[in-house]
């Protein structure tokens, strides 16, 4: 359904793909772009790759929505796991890319239900694995 401030759909395969990683964890991460009005899936991660194979998938100079599943061992030693938002809106992307992300975003994050921690990022910096490693605790 096209959201009418933005005018953007979700394709059902946005949310497919969500719960898969969210219930049988399938995949490490999913990167999502926008294309031809609506927000489809542009990368699967399989559940073996590594945070920073997640970040070079991410495109230098255009926006990007993502969603990480982060394993981690807390202090007392349980095994958790967090799921990450990353609005991703590098500096160097169109304007217009930029505006219909942000415009789009809290829309879209709506229909993935479970994510656990939201990162807006507009350089590798600020998500590096520093920060998702403090955002999970």
């Amino acid at each position: 359904m096209a959201n009418a401030a933005s005018g953007m759909a979700v394709d059902d395969e946005c949310k497919l793909k969500f719960l898969e990683l969210k219930a049988k964890r399938n995949y490490r991460f999913i990167i999502f772009k926008i294309e031809s009005q609506q927000v489809v899936v542009e990368k699967l991660g399989s559940p073996e790759e590594t945070y920073e194979e997640f970040a070079a998938s991410l495109p230098a100079d255009e926006c990007r929505y993502a969603v990480f599943d982060y394993d981690f061992t807390t202090n007392e030693n349980c095994q958790k796991s967090k799921i990450f938002f990353i609005a991703w809106s590098p500096d160097t992307s169109r304007i217009r890319s930029k505006m219909v992300y942000a415009s789009t975003k809290d829309r879209f994050k709506r229909e993935l239900d479970g994510i656990q921690v939201e990162l807006q990022a507009t350089d590798p910096s600020e998500m590096s694995f520093d920060i998702i490693k403090s955002r999970a605790l």
